[in-house]
């Protein structure tokens, strides 16, 4: 049996300052503050939602590929932007639409504080031989 792979933040995930709530192929729940990821205009910045949405969306996938001794690679992502962010913390919600052999489908949304949804991406991930 392989082992199950466990969330390990990136560089880019660290310098965003996103933290890990929870954490399985079917759902990833991590947060990220709104603080010291605004655009110009004082308000959370798109790149930062998408950034997230990729993070918790692509964890699951290698935790999916994990269970299989493989890994998961990024093939597409899509985001639409519905409100803006301005204060506190965002939650990023990765939930599985379809973990097959070969892709994975994660509907990821962003919600702030009171629960008004900011952001909803999509993402498919390749599940592919470690190298």
């Amino acid at each position: 049996m392989n082992d199950v792979w466990k969330i390990r933040l990136g560089e880019l995930d660290e310098k965003l300052g996103i933290e890990v709530i929870e954490e399985s192929a079917e759902c990833v729940v991590a947060r990220m503050p709104v603080d010291g990821n605004r655009q110009s205009l004082g308000l959370l910045h798109g790149g930062a939602m998408v950034a997230i949405a990729e993070a918790v969306g692509s964890w699951a996938a290698v935790i999916h590929a994990s269970t299989m001794g493989k890994v998961a690679v990024g093939v597409d992502i899509n985001a639409t932007h519905h409100a803006s962010g301005r204060e506190g913390y965002v939650t990023a919600t990765a939930t599985a639409i379809r973990l097959g052999r070969t892709l994975t489908s994660h509907e990821i949304t962003i919600e702030d504080g009171q629960g008004t949804r900011l952001c909803t991406a999509r993402i498919t991930n390749a599940i592919v031989d470690k190298r």
